[in-house]
C-alpha cells in the first residue's frame, strides 16, 4: 500500500517506487548538482505521474573538469540504454541561469547548457533551482523519511510549506498547495545580510565584516560557515584555529573542546533563528529540512537554543509554537524532486511533442 505526506491542504500520494510499471511512461536522467556532490539518477516516471529511480549515482564535484564529464561518465554506464532516455535532462542546482550558463558561487566549476547540449547530444534540458526540486521532492517521501526535530510538536496545518538545508550553502522554497497541483517559489535566502540575535552574534558579525561589507547568512549557516562560526570565535579568544572542517569541529565540540562547542551551539541557535524568519516571511505552517550537515548535529540539537529561537519572534510565537520542523533522511530528495518537477511540467507535453515530432527546449532556473 502507499502512504501519505500531509503537505498543506492536500493529501500526496507516495507511491511504492519498485512497483512502477515500466510498460509505458518515459525514461530521462534527473540530476541533483550541490557544491560537493553531483547524484545522478536515471528515473522512469509512469503515465500516473509515478516515479522510479532505475540508477542512482554519486560523483564528488571537485575531482572532475566539470559536469559535462561527470554526465558522459553516467550516460557512458548506460550506453544501451535507449537514446531517448539520456537525451532528455532535468538538472536541480542552486544559482541562476545567465546567458546560458549557471551562476553558482559554490561549485568549482561553471556549468555550460551549450555545452552540456552540444557534447551529450541532448534534445531536452532543463536547469531548475535545487530547492524548487527539494521542495517537488518532499511531497514524495514516506512518514519514515524524516526525523521530527520538534517534539510534540508534529500535526502539520493547511498552508504553505518551507523546504531550507544548510549545505555548501544556505537554500530554500517555499511549497504552496492549491486545487491544480503545486506552485513552488525558489529564493535566495543564504545570500540575505546575517541578523545577530545577541551581543555574542553581534561580535561574530563585526569580525566577519572586516573580511567583507555584506555578509551573507549561508557565510555562517551551513558546512563552511561552522568552520568561518569556530574561526570567528577563536580569534574573539585570541586562539588560533586548529580545525578546518566540519566534521573536525563536531567531533571535538563531543570530545569537549569549548571553542568548538560553542560554535557549534551558536549554529544550532541561527538554525532555529532562520527557520523561524523564513517560516513567518512565508506563513510555513511545516518545516522539511534538506540534509546537509544537519545530520551531524542531532546530538547537539535537543540540547541547544535551536527551538527557543525559532520561536523567540514576540507576537508570532504562539503561531511557530504549532510549526513542525522535520529533517529529510532520504539522500536521493533532489533528483526525486528534479524528477518530480519534470513529470508535472513536462510529462504529458513531452509524451504528446515526440508523437508530433516537435524537439522541445529548455528551462532556465
Amino acid at each position: 500500500m502507499s502512504q501519505a505526506v500531509n503537505i498543506g491542504n492536500t493529501m500526496k500520494a507516495v507511491q511504492p517506487t519498485a512497483t512502477a510499471a515500466r510498460a509505458d511512461g518515459c525514461r530521462f536522467i534527473a540530476a541533483d548538482v550541490g557544491g560537493t556532490n553531483a547524484r545522478i539518477a536515471l528515473v522512469h516516471a509512469d503515465t500516473d505521474g509515478r516515479v522510479e529511480i532505475l540508477d542512482y549515482r554519486r560523483y564528488p564535484c571537485a575531482t572532475y573538469p566539470g559536469l559535462t564529464a561527470i554526465l558522459a561518465e553516467f550516460a557512458a554506464a548506460h550506453a544501451g540504454m535507449e537514446c531517448n532516455a539520456l537525451a532528455r535532462m532535468t538538472i536541480a542546482c542552486a544559482g541562476v541561469v545567465l546567458d546560458e550558463e549557471v551562476i553558482n558561487s559554490n561549485l568549482p566549476w561553471r556549468i555550460r547548457l551549450r555545452e552540456l547540449r552540444d557534447a551529450l547530444g541532448l534534445r531536452e534540458l532543463h536547469v531548475i533551482n535545487d530547492f524548487t526540486a527539494a521542495a517537488h521532492g518532499v511531497q514524495r517521501l514516506t512518514a519514515s523519511e524524516s526525523r521530527l526535530l520538534t517534539p510534540g510538536v508534529d500535526g502539520i496545518d493547511p498552508g504553505p510549506l518551507l523546504v531550507v538545508g544548510p549545505g555548501t550553502g544556505l537554500g530554500a522554497a517555499l511549497c504552496i498547495a492549491h486545487a491544480g497541483g503545486t506552485v513552488v517559489l525558489p529564493t535566495e535566502a543564504g545570500m540575505t545580510a546575517f541578523a545577530p540575535g545577541n551581543a555574542r552574534e553581534i561580535e561574530i558579525l563585526r569580525w566577519m565584516q572586516q573580511r567583507g561589507r555584506h555578509v551573507p547568512t549561508e557565510q555562517l549557516l551551513s558546512g563552511p560557515g561552522l568552520v568561518n562560526l569556530y574561526g570567528a570565535l577563536c580569534a574573539l579568544g585570541d586562539q588560533s584555529p586548529v580545525m578546518h572542517a566540519p566534521a573536525a569541529i563536531t567531533d571535538a565540540a563531543r570530545a569537549g573542546d569549548p571553542v568548538a562547542r560553542e560554535a557549534v551551539n551558536v549554529f544550532c541557535a541561527l538554525l532555529g533563528s532562520v527557520i523561524g524568519d523564513l517560516a513567518m516571511i512565508g506563513g510555513a505552517r511545516a518545516v522539511f529540512v534538506a540534509g546537509g550537515i544537519v545530520p551531524q548535529l542531532l546530538d547537539f540539537l535537543p540540547h541547544s537554543d535551536f527551538h527557543a529561537r525559532l520561536l523567540d519572534k514576540g507576537a508570532m510565537r504562539q503561531v511557530l509554537a504549532r510549526v513542525p520542523v522535520r529533517l529529510v533522511e532520504n539522500e536521493r530528495l533532489g533528483a526525486l524532486g528534479a524528477a518530480s518537477w519534470y513529470v508535472q511540467h513536462h510529462g504529458n507535453r513531452q509524451d504528446a511533442d515526440s508523437k508530433r515530432g516537435i524537439a522541445p527546449g529548455h528551462t532556465g532556473i
